[in-house]
Formats: C-alpha cells, sequence, structure tokens
C-alpha cells in the first residue's frame, strides 16, 4: 500500500465520526460489549492501543462487531505491524514515526495515521506521501493554536489531534481547516469499562458523535 492510498484509507476513517475512541482493553471479556457501545452510540472507528497484554486480543474479538471499524494504536516496531495485522486490524495509530515503522505498514497494507508534533515532523511525512497525519500529543505540542499555526503553512496536511483532547476542548480542535476529526479516551472511562456500564458508555458516545465537524 502506498503513503497515498493509506491517506486515502485514513480520510474515509476520519471522516466517520467526530471522534475516534482510544481504548485501552485490560480484559478481553469486555471487548465485544464495548466496542458494541462505542458503535450503538455513533463512534464506528475505535483504536485499540497497544498498551497491555490483552490488546491483540481485544482487536481480534472487536473485528467481529459490526458497524466497527478496529485499529490498533501504540504502533511502535515493524512487529507490532505485523501483529495488529494478524489480529485483524483495518488501520493503524503511531506516535511518531521511524522509516521501519512506515516501511512496515506500507508492505502489509496497512493504512497508517501517523504521529507528528512539529512542522519538521509533518513535512517530513508529506514528503513520503501522508497528508492525513495525527498531532500528538496535542495539548502538550501548544494545542489549537500550535496545530492552526501548522495549517498555515502546511494546508495539504490534516490532522487527527490526540492526546489531551476533551469533550470541552474537541470542538476548538473541531473547528480548525486541518482537522478531520480527534482522538479521545473520555468516551470509555476505566471506572464505566471495569463495572459494565454499557449503557453509560453510549450515551458518551453519542454525546461524542453529535459534536460538529
Amino acid at each position: 500500500m502506498t503513503p497515498q492510498m493509506a491517506s486515502i484509507a485514513c480520510e474515509k476513517i476520519c471522516r466517520l465520526a467526530p471522534i475516534i475512541p482510544v481504548l485501552v482493553v485490560d480484559d478481553v471479556a469486555n471487548a465485544a460489549l464495548l466496542a458494541k457501545a462505542l458503535v450503538a452510540g455513533g463512534l464506528p472507528a475505535l483504536e485499540v492501543t497497544l498498551r497491555s497484554p490483552a490488546a491483540l486480543e481485544a482487536i481480534h474479538i472487536m473485528a467481529d462487531v459490526e458497524g466497527g471499524v478496529v485499529g490498533a494504536g501504540t504502533l511502535l516496531t515493524p512487529l507490532d505491524v505485523k501483529n495488529a495485522k494478524a489480529a485483524g486490524a483495518q488501520f493503524g495509530v503511531s506516535p511518531g514515526v521511524t522509516d521501519a515503522l512506515l516501511q512496515a505498514c506500507e508492505d502489509e497494507d496497512l493504512p497508517l495515521l501517523p504521529g507528528a508534533a512539529t512542522a519538521s515532523e509533518a513535512m517530513r511525512l508529506l514528503d513520503r506521501g501522508y497528508v492525513i497525519q495525527k498531532f500528538f500529543p496535542a495539548e502538550a505540542s501548544g494545542g489549537v493554536a500550535a496545530l492552526k499555526a501548522i495549517g498555515g503553512p502546511i494546508p495539504q496536511v490534516r490532522f487527527c489531534p490526540t492526546g489531551g483532547v476533551t469533550l470541552q476542548n474537541a470542538p476548538d480542535y473541531l473547528a480548525l481547516a486541518n482537522t478531520l476529526c480527534a482522538g479521545g479516551s473520555w468516551v470509555a472511562p476505566k471506572d464505566m469499562v471495569s463495572t459494565g456500564n454499557w449503557t453509560g458508555i453510549e450515551a458518551l458516545a453519542r454525546e461524542a458523535s453529535n459534536l460538529d465537524f
């Protein structure tokens, strides 16, 4: 898969809803119900981060949930890419990039939403053909003002800001011309997941899905 094709695929995913839930799944027993609640609430694109031993199995389970588009987050190495693709991930997300990681995603035909935090990083990815990128860590990198500033000289690139994005500041990000959607973890609080409050999670997802973008 070429970087251009990856960007086309990622743009379609980013346009599914204003928010992509960023998920840490600790117990695979919750995977299907969590995915169903988020999809029912209007958030079909799900990023399962590879930050727990249960992540790959959770991706495998969530890939079977009707209406969901499941991706693997926190991709760091070519092995992460291979494992994510084998588990059924339909896209990948990374906090930053290396040449090896980009090549692995291209070789495995896994659309990648690559992370960039600066103009130089965004330009390097643009030079390779990636016009859809993740702005991370968004708040720590200057937030809305920084992302707007990057958009001035580099309007070709559009972003999914992630990292510190909340229900309160998401509208400010989504109002930017160079923002397609945003990534957020608030739609699946750990306490609600651990207690099985799927109705509550669905309500949070619906609230997020109604944000303008």
